[in-house]
């Protein structure tokens, strides 16, 4: 279907280290089927990458609403509040 099509070009982007259209394409997937937690996971995954963590852990909450046993998430999720957290004390 055409959020999976979307999701599989966004990791193919992440993968090419191309951020935003990677980006894009995950949003297009969730836009698609707003259900779908492994697009919200994947640009999970790039925002935590670019050090946006608030998006990033917005998305980790999201795909544990979607599937509480999503363990991948729930790591992801604490390991982002916690350099949120090393960021916020070091001042940057």
């Amino acid at each position: 279907d055409l959020a999976t099509a979307l999701n599989e070009r966004g990791q193919v982007r992440y993968l090419r280290v191309e951020f935003a259209a990677a980006v894009r394409d995950f949003t297009a997937a969730i836009e698609c089927q707003p259900g779908f937690e492994v697009p919200y996971y994947n640009r999970g995954l790039v925002r935590y990458r670019l050090g946006d963590f608030d998006e990033a852990i917005q998305d980790f909450r999201k795909v544990l609403e979607l599937n509480p046993h999503f363990e991948d998430a729930a790591l992801s999720l604490h390991q982002a509040i916690l350099d949120k957290e090393e960021k916020q004390k070091r001042g940057y």
